[in-house]
């Protein structure tokens, strides 16, 4: 029997929150006033490239512009921008940067200086490629707070370098400048609507991007164009528009409007997904020294009492004395994500150390009583192969989706979970997989010991096979992918129709998703579902960093919501799993022991520091970890998504 006594009296506590949180949200930004003024800003902020040159093979993977007035171009986009770089040597400011010593720093260091003028500059004359040096000319414009003159920078890059590229950290992947162009173009004007433009018909196809190898690269460009719009135009009313689609035809289902939105409904309802990963691991513990390490959260009673403990004993450590104080009762995972506006949470559906499905695994009781009590959903995913996790492969070659065996034994156990949990009322959907397409390669080892992506088609035939067989079975819920990026897009859009949803888990940076809704709108028209999203909350030079992570988030959830459906954007997006609610000891790749709080930076990421550090991505923290499983510590995030989702 699960005790829930405390539950009444907790939802009455309040928690030291930060003083100042920057709201609302989506409201537009107002421009900012510069560091420091462009006197040769150009002619206009439209510049009508083909007044001053000719596009040749646009949409081919032979697109190019050739100048033909070169004087005209360089007056009309002003200085720094490309081909009037060295217009930066005429500006007033430029000679008393150089007296003062100010420029004699590399191109790439000058990006951590506080001197945004002096970057300018240096970047504008540096003697790296044309490309790269237009793009981080036009980061710099954008930090700087000129605005104007970094989306011409932008745009420059994408109309003259639309192929350019550099190198990623240690040589392990090219990456392409002109995609991200598009992403800042597309930011920007999201977000100063003030500019009046937009930008349309743009399109960048790489083909075999993924590795490291830039010479079997087909890359096909479509500029597009920048164009003057209506700051106040209004947003189109979901109720105003037909339903041309639906998946599924239960309890939960997919809707596709007549604009190309996609919406998730429950009960008819619309249902943005407010999520997190929910795994609250007690300190000391792991998946090599818990056989249980998915599930037991759902059970563990350390202090004996009857009552589970994280989903309700855990108390909020207000004043961080790392002692539970008379006035901080206990009050409970559930409440808390319950406080945060959270509907929805996405764990593993464990297997037995024989992969086979045991469902004594699963506390059904203490999952109602989140979804009755609560209000909280469950996305459950199967890995499907994914870390061998229901394959049983050997761990060195990975699971192998031409193995009929393997295969066989990964659906078996599925069809049991379905069977077992569908009637549920807490299910929410099914996703299948996690990162099963990785093609990194941590210590020379492929990250999701799969094989996925050098058979895609095997894989995505699997897929929709493994999707088909819960279609029928469970006609309620519907089935994502657990993707890592929009790797093998174009495969799913081919060989897998079944899969409802695309879930994606993606750590783009604090900008947000880019292109990533356009693209699957393009090539794989499903609604997205960020599977994974989030930051970790420790830079390798400054420690905690709680502002950090916050800015991360902010830039994440505020970009999901922008592409929900009747917005002004993509309209794909049904809504964010946060990556993840408390802090896991047990992540280190060192060998530390897991009761210490392990800050080495571990893998290069877009965060703050350039690296992730594995067990700080909780928006919760557990203190100094003696309190574990009790102790929460609220981070600034958790505020965050507190006032944007919380009732």
């Amino acid at each position: 029997m699960i005790l829930t006594s405390n539950c009444a009296f907790a939802s009455k506590v309040e928690y030291t929150r930060p003083k100042s949180l920057d709201f609302p949200l989506t409201e537009p930004f107002k421009l900012p006033k510069p560091d420091f003024e462009i006197i040769n800003s150009g002619i206009d902020l439209i510049v009508d490239y083909s007044e001053y040159g000719e596009f040749q093979n646009i949409d081919t993977d032979k697109y190019l512009y050739k100048i033909k007035d070169f004087k005209g171009l360089q007056k009309a986009v002003g200085a720094g921008i490309y081909p009037y770089e060295l217009g930066v040597l005429k500006e007033p400011g430029y000679d008393i940067k150089k007296s003062n010593g100010l420029l004699n720093i590399g191109h790439w260091d000058s990006l951590e200086l506080n001197d945004s003028q002096a970057s300018f500059y240096i970047w504008a004359k540096s003697l790296e490629s044309n490309g790269v040096k237009s793009f981080f000319t036009a980061r710099v414009l954008e930090n700087s707070g000129n605005i104007k003159h970094a989306v011409k920078a932008y745009y420059a890059t994408l109309v003259h370098f639309p192929k350019a590229f550099c190198w990623g950290r240690d040589l392990s992947f090219v990456w392409y400048v002109a995609p991200a162009a598009i992403d800042h173009i597309k930011r920007l004007c999201r977000d100063y609507p003030s500019l009046g433009i937009e930008l349309i018909d743009e399109y960048i196809d790489i083909k075999n991007g993924d590795d490291t190898d830039a010479t079997n690269d087909i890359i096909t460009v479509n500029p597009g164009r920048l164009v003057k719009v209506d700051e106040n135009k209004a947003r189109t009313k979901l109720s105003d528009l037909d339903i041309i689609e639906t998946r599924g035809n239960g309890e939960v289902q997919l809707v596709k409007f007549s604009n190309g939105d996609w919406q998730i409904q429950v009960d008819g309802k619309p249902y943005f997904i407010q999520g997190v990963t929910y795994n609250p691991t007690r300190i000391g513990l792991g998946p090599h020294n818990d056989p249980k390490f998915f599930s037991s959260w759902m059970f563990s009673d350390v202090n004996n009492n009857g009552i589970i403990d994280a989903p309700y004993e855990t108390w909020v450590d207000n004043n961080k004395n790392g002692k539970q104080d008379n006035n901080e009762p206990a009050v409970g995972d559930f409440q808390l994500l319950k406080d945060m506006g959270v509907n929805t949470i996405r764990f593993v559906i464990p297997n037995d150390p024989q992969d086979k499905y045991d469902p004594s695994l699963i506390d059904k009781e203490l999952l109602r009583d989140m979804y009755n009590d609560y209000g909280i959903r469950a996305v459950m995913t199967d890995y499907l192969g994914a870390y061998t996790l229901g394959s049983s492969a050997d761990w060195a070659t990975g699971t192998d989706y031409r193995n009929e065996d393997q295969k066989k034994k990964m659906k078996e156990v599925v069809r049991q979970k379905v069977t077992d949990l569908k009637d549920e009322p807490f299910i929410l959907m099914w996703v299948l997989g996690n990162e099963n397409n990785l093609t990194i390669d941590y210590n020379g080892v492929n990250a999701s010991r799969t094989n996925a992506a050098n058979y895609p088609i095997e894989f995505a035939k699997f897929l929709n096979e493994v999707a088909e067989m819960i279609h029928e079975i469970d006609g309620n819920h519907p089935v994502a992918i657990g993707n890592m990026g929009t790797g093998l897009m174009e495969y799913y859009n081919e060989h897998t129709p079944a899969i409802d949803i695309f879930g994606i888990n993606s750590y783009p940076g604090k900008e947000g998703f880019g292109e990533m809704w356009d693209n699957v709108k393009r090539y794989y028209d499903r609604p997205i579902l960020l599977i994974e999203y989030g930051c970790d909350a420790y830079d390798q030079k400054f420690g905690i960093n709680e502002e950090a992570q916050y800015v991360y988030h902010k830039g994440n959830i505020r970009d999901i919501i922008f592409n929900q459906a009747g917005g002004s954007f993509s309209g794909n997006a049904i809504g964010g799993i946060i990556f993840e609610y408390l802090d896991e000891w047990w992540k280190d790749t060192s060998g530390n022991p897991e009761d210490l709080h392990q800050n080495n930076p571990q893998f290069p990421m877009s965060f703050p520091d350039g690296f992730s550090h594995e067990e700080w991505l909780g928006i919760v923290g557990q203190g100094s970890g003696k309190n574990s499983p009790f102790e929460r510590r609220l981070r600034k995030t958790y505020y965050l998504y507190k006032d944007i989702w919380g009732y």
